[in-house]
């Protein structure tokens, strides 16, 4: 499995019939400065991971932080502890954006 999937790969895996559970895993600062979204994802502090982690069960999951880099990886680490099915969004939520502004 890959670690990872392009906004244009999302853009396809949320119009399916079973869509992946989206978690932004910003840091709280980074989500506050900037409070969008991508739809139908939901916040869950990264600070936080170990507890709300292992209630994810075996649902496919994508995170995405603010570009793609250490937020991101560390929460997939730690949700491979936990044996969660999980990658996340290269470039974040700014490749996101970007590729919903076109």
């Amino acid at each position: 499995m890959h670690d990872t999937v392009t906004p244009e790969e999302l853009e396809a895996m949320i119009k399916e019939k079973d869509p992946p559970l989206l978690l932004d895993v910003r840091r709280a600062s980074d989500r506050e400065n900037d409070p969008s979204m991508v739809p139908g994802a939901e916040w869950k502090d990264p600070e936080k991971v170990m507890e709300w982690g292992q209630e994810l069960g075996s649902k496919e999951v994508v995170v995405y932080c603010a570009r793609g880099g250490s937020v991101s990886r560390s929460v997939q680490e730690r949700l491979r502890e936990l044996q969660v099915n999980v990658r996340f969004v290269s470039g974040g939520l700014e490749a996101w954006k970007k590729l919903a502004s076109r």
